[in-house]
């Protein structure tokens, strides 16, 4: 039965230049209740959770505890109000052993000496409450990232944690494993203590939460109780309602005459390629002249196959073919060796390097295929650019302006143009039109259509499900780092895909 209400926010608005990550939020956590947090990518999950830890100040609005209303200037401010955070990767110390860990900054002490009888007898006090038995002595880091989150739950128990808040901490969690943490996590709310739990996983959300708050676009889309919102209704509050009229669709000839025109040329197969953590095995077909989407929400492990096919994660099982022949994508180069090119969902951490300019981010990939002691020369990077440049439109100054300063989707068409310089046979596409204005996206995804045409093969991943229906022969469905289904010709119907995403049938 739900407690008091614990922690409230009214209003609660903050702006970074350029965004509106939260706008107008209320939100209620209630003691003995787990609350998941539930959006994409940019809906404003973060965002919140820094400014209830006192990592960032908001704008406007008000939080309350127990009522009274708080302002935290520091993350210690927000812990000495008993609001203990859990992120992704566990902020401990693994050089330390595990009664170091839940006892550091408040070593108890006797005699001026610190009292190590009594932090080993209290650091196994503190795990016997979860239900928990551990060699307390032994270093952190001899213990897997599973029992590490157990023992940074046990630290924040022992100091008297009103709130808990545990941000993505299943994402590199086995089964078994997230089973005992949802074990932990009942006990915990059954001593009354209000938890907070932030994952992209359906199952694990209705495995655990008593209610559900879904944020879309930096704002509350809606508070509901578990119980009374079906997955399929959940899913499309996250993902809101894309308007499918708005940019034109590959029509079936359109994507029969790419198919037969390429049908000889070059594909390539996963089978049964998996990473522990990342996500299970899964079989994909990519072939040349034919755009294959990836249709899940984040976290149902799409970025994740895409890394896999690109060597930037390492697979622990199957096995991938080119061309028919075996091969192995030990790192990103072998994938650029074999044809493969790639624009991530973050072009600003991992794409385009700000401080190059146009012509440097351009050539970049081409350059290392080559090796680095066998440069292009200037005369002909000034070509590739320019040639470039102008075939996707790119507006800048010129060539040597630095890449910083372009638009979002002007980057994009830098990033498309650094792989196309490559002459790749198959380009990974993750979020290509994330964070730029409505004109920009299409003019780029009318040139994916055009690369297509021209024999390119295409791995489209997106969080608009319209937008991966409009532009793919065949899509991959995916949920909780599982393939669940592949649809193609009459199949691919946006209902379908959205039952699927929501756990439903084939």
């Amino acid at each position: 039965m739900t407690g008091p209400l614990v922690l409230e926010t009214l209003g609660l608005t903050k702006s970074f230049p350029g965004v509106n990550a939260l706008t107008n939020v209320d939100f209620r956590l209630f003691a003995g209740e787990v609350h998941t947090l539930m959006g994409q990518n940019g809906a404003g999950k973060s965002t919140l959770i820094n400014v209830l830890t006192g990592v960032h100040s908001h704008d406007a609005g008000e939080i309350r505890i127990d009522g009274e209303s708080v302002r935290f200037a520091a993350p210690l401010e927000a812990e000495a109000a008993g609001i203990r955070t859990l992120y992704q990767e566990v902020n401990l110390c693994p050089n330390l052993s595990v009664a170091e860990n839940i006892f550091a900054g408040r070593q108890p002490r006797r005699r001026g000496a610190i009292d190590w009888k009594a932090i080993h007898a209290g650091a196994r006090e503190a795990l016997a409450q979860l239900n928990i038995s551990l060699d307390v002595t032994q270093s952190l880091d001899t213990y897997p990232i599973a029992v590490q989150q157990m023992v940074a739950i046990a630290r924040a128990v022992s100091v008297d944690a009103r709130v808990l808040i545990l941000d993505e901490p299943t994402s590199s969690l086995d089964d078994s494993e997230v089973s005992k943490l949802f074990e932990v996590l009942t006990k915990l709310k059954q001593s009354g203590i209000a938890i907070l739990f932030v994952t992209h996983f359906l199952e694990q959300t209705y495995a655990i939460s008593d209610r559900i708050t879904v944020m879309r676009n930096g704002q509350r889309e809606g508070e509901y109780l578990a119980k009374d919102l079906p997955v399929d209704e959940l899913v499309r509050k996250m993902v809101g309602d894309v308007p499918v009229t708005a940019q034109r669709t590959r029509s079936s000839s359109e994507r029969n005459d790419a198919a037969a025109a390429n049908r000889a040329l070059p594909r390539f197969d996963m089978r049964g390629v998996g990473r522990r953590g990342a996500v299970q095995p899964i079989d994909l077909t990519l072939e040349s002249g034919r755009i294959m989407g990836l249709a899940g929400l984040l976290g149902s492990g799409r970025t994740e196959t895409a890394r896999l096919l690109f060597g930037a994660d390492r697979a622990d099982t199957g096995s991938i073919t080119v061309d028919g022949k075996p091969v192995k994508l030990g790192s990103p180069r072998h994938a650029v060796k074999h044809g493969i090119g790639y624009c991530p969902e973050d072009r600003k951490k991992e794409g385009i390097v700000a401080a190059l300019s146009i012509r440097e981010n351009i050539v970049l990939a081409l350059q290392a295929r080559r090796g680095w002691w066998r440069p292009l020369g200037r005369a002909k990077e000034k070509r590739i650019a320019e040639h470039y440049v102008k075939a996707l439109g790119i507006r800048a100054r010129d060539i040597e302006q630095p890449i910083e300063l372009l638009s979002g989707g002007n980057q994009q068409k830098a990033l498309l143009a650094r792989w196309l310089a490559t002459d790749p046979k198959m380009l990974i596409l993750d979020e290509p039109t994330r964070g730029i204005d409505v004109a920009a996206k299409f003019e780029i995804m009318d040139r994916v259509m055009q690369l297509c045409a021209k024999g390119l093969g295409i791995l489209l991943i997106s969080s608009e499900i319209a937008e991966v229906l409009r532009l793919s022969d065949r899509i991959a469905v995916l949920r909780d780092r599982r393939k669940v289904a592949e649809l193609s010709g009459d199949e691919l119907d946006e209902q379908a895909v959205y039952q699927l995403i929501a756990g439903g049938e084939a």
